[in-house]
């Protein structure tokens, strides 16, 4: 890693975003050394309470409370305190369908919503589960929950029906809140139909439907029509005191096991987290107009929409389907129409549309556009290159950040217009944070040396259980580092404070002694011009202990067969070095991802080392490379030729 840290400098705040930035660069440090206690209680006074905190921490990792006994309500912070006629969403669909709503309309329409689930039965404490897309009622069903304390659980729009009775049987909600489809890619996704299929024997009281795409479409006997209860309830729902710590939504993670984890968030403490988080890795600000590009069903958009970001009072675009449907010039379109100045989203959609090229940037006025920030995975630098070169044309901060579905924030990032950052780093810890790189013995590594990532000291954010297991949370996240929070995660921290996060400990991998991690050896080949996308992978060798194998999508024109692989063994040996020379290349034209795109490096491990996969498989969205995948790897033991 030292040798790609090198060759990139730090790269300073843009003078358009200093310019804006909320306090200045000596502010700044200051509450960076702040203790997070004190931190987190001055932070709190930026926002909305019934009864104000008096205390910041009461506890510890495992068992703790942030802000005791300070009640108030999300929805009031997120809705009812910005002025009523700004404009809070402007929502365009795949196919041009397109809303505007005022915060004094989607307040209105929340209050109302929230009473019409009150006179549904549903009370504090019950749970509503969201089967929706990116749609204007997401924002009114969610924080219709919110207001009068029900606990909401979104499930990804893209979900099996199999996954979305998991998720059901263990939430147990009162209510399912969904569409009757929802478009991607030119494609009708029958919602309700999944739904269906997904509740057979399950007993859920009431089915609210949102209509939206088949004018056809008819309700069952005893479900209810999301616009027909709203325009028939005219009473506005008061919100509810809720107390900090008192749960606010689940919202399940897969993993390696084969349950998904109910992960159970405060809601008054994600609040605070979520707002803290858009304060600094966006500077958003009240005359903004912002672009989060995530699905409703991951936290991200939570995290800098639904919360975070209606949190600051900016006008957010939320765009329903694929952002490069019809063409890759649809994201371009979008920031132009509105005159998008920030941008959050994935390094998975710049490198989609890096693929497709420049020309579809031609004849669009991007000129306002300041900040691209991004989490989800590492960004490889010659990503970032093109992005801000390209895409940016040289004027925009691009900010990578880190963070998990556990910790309710991307924790690691650059205070946009205040800190500097590095291509392929994700920003340096937070204001409220504490974070350290450890060894397996879990002493704290030097500058430089790859480890485990831990947090030692608890944020209002955090997750604070898992649904109905609590000890299985704290032998998830808790037991590998006793006091400090576990993420799983292998990072470096480098000489100036920033954090390199490297993929899952499992990718880090010991070769002859020497630790590797696969960040380094895609980024390698993520820069031959034959390469698309890479994910590197370990496999164990009974002489060096595990060696790479390096799976690879080609560009459209390259000509895959055996020089092509050897040629990318040895972009990885220039790149890093001859330790770290692959066992394998195998070229493939997929991987198998998640429906947010990230690659599944885990079950590219499974069938390279048993052909087989395991674990939870409900957040993948492409089934059929499992089959392709595993072809590639047996032509390539067979001696047959690995390319596609």
């Amino acid at each position: 890693m030292d040798k790609l840290m090198l060759e990139h400098p730090l790269i300073p705040p843009t003078d358009a975003l200093r310019a804006t930035a909320p306090v200045n660069a000596q502010e700044a440090q200051r509450l960076l050394a702040l203790d997070p206690a004190e931190y987190w209680l001055d932070l709190a006074r930026e926002l909305t309470w019934t009864t104000p905190p008096a205390t910041a921490l009461d506890g510890t990792l495992g068992e703790f409370q942030y802000y005791p006994g300070a009640t108030g309500n999300v929805s009031v912070n997120c809705l009812d305190r910005h002025p009523p006629e700004r404009t809070a969403l402007r929502y365009e669909r795949e196919d041009g369908q397109r809303e505007t709503w005022t915060y004094g309309e989607l307040t209105d329409a929340t209050a109302r919503f929230a009473a019409a689930l009150q006179d549904l039965g549903v009370a504090k404490g019950d749970r509503v589960a969201i089967y929706l897309g990116n749609v204007p009622e997401a924002f009114i069903a969610i924080h219709a929950c919110y207001r009068i304390g029900a606990i909401y659980s979104v499930i990804f729009a893209g979900f099996s029906a199999s996954a979305v009775r998991d998720r059901l049987e263990d939430a147990r909600p009162k209510a399912v809140v969904c569409t009757d489809a929802t478009l991607r890619r030119g494609k009708t996704i029958a919602l309700k139909a999944t739904l269906d299929e997904a509740m057979v024997g399950l007993d859920i009281p009431h089915v609210v439907v949102a209509r939206r795409v088949d004018p056809a479409f008819r309700l069952q006997a005893g479900e209810h029509d999301f616009h027909e209860l709203l325009t028939a309830t005219t009473r506005r729902a008061d919100p509810v005191d809720l107390e900090a710590n008192e749960p606010g939504f689940i919202i399940y993670t897969s993993g390696t096991t084969s349950k998904p984890k109910g992960l159970v968030h405060a809601g008054l403490g994600f609040l605070a987290g979520a707002y803290a988080n858009v304060k600094w890795s966006l500077n958003l600000q009240a005359d903004d107009v912002y672009w989060c590009t995530a699905d409703v069903g991951w936290l991200t958009f939570p995290i800098f929409a639904l919360v975070g970001g209606l949190a600051h009072g900016a006008t957010h675009v939320i765009y329903e389907g694929g952002i490069d449907t019809p063409s890759p010039a649809r994201p371009y379109d979008v920031i132009e129409r509105y005159g998008v100045n920030k941008v959050f989203t994935a390094p998975t959609a710049l490198r989609m549309l890096r693929r497709a090229g420049d020309a579809p940037l031609g004849g669009h006025d991007l000129s306002r556009l300041s900040l691209i920030s991004l989490v989800g995975e590492p960004l490889d630098p010659e990503t970032w290159h093109w992005t801000q070169g390209k895409l940016g044309a040289g004027r925009i901060f691009l900010n990578n950040t880190y963070g998990q579905t556990e910790t309710g924030t991307a924790w690691a990032s650059s205070m946009v217009g205040l800190t500097p950052t590095r291509p392929g780093s994700c920003g340096h810890p937070l204001p409220g944070y504490r974070a350290r790189v450890v060894r397996d013995d879990g002493q704290q590594a030097s500058p430089g040396e790859l480890g485990a990532l831990t947090l030692t000291e608890p944020f209002p954010c955090l997750a604070r259980t898992v649904w109905g297991d609590h000890e299985r949370y704290v032998q998830t996240y808790l037991s590998d580092f006793p006091g400090a929070y576990a993420a799983s995660d292998a990072a470096l921290i480098d000489a100036d404070g920033l954090l390199w996060v490297t993929g899952r400990l499992d990718d880090v991998m010991n070769v002859a002694g020497h630790r590797i991690g696969t960040m380094e050896m895609e980024a390698a080949l993520i820069t031959h011009p034959a390469v698309s996308e890479a994910a590197v992978v370990a496999m164990p060798d009974d002489l060096k202990g595990s060696v790479p194998v390096a799976f690879v999508v080609p560009r459209g024109d390259a000509q895959p067969g055996p020089a092509l692989e050897a040629e990318l063994a040895d972009a990885i040996v220039q790149g890093v070095g001859a330790i770290a020379r692959p066992a394998r290349v195998i070229v493939t034209s997929t991987v198998p991802r998640t429906r947010s795109g990230k690659i599944m490096r885990r079950l590219l491990r499974d069938l390279l080392i048993s052909g087989e996969v395991s674990g939870d498989l409900t957040s993948l969205e492409n089934p059929d490379a499992i089959d392709l995948v595993r072809a590639r790897i047996a032509d390539g033991r067979n001696g047959k030729p690995q390319g596609i």
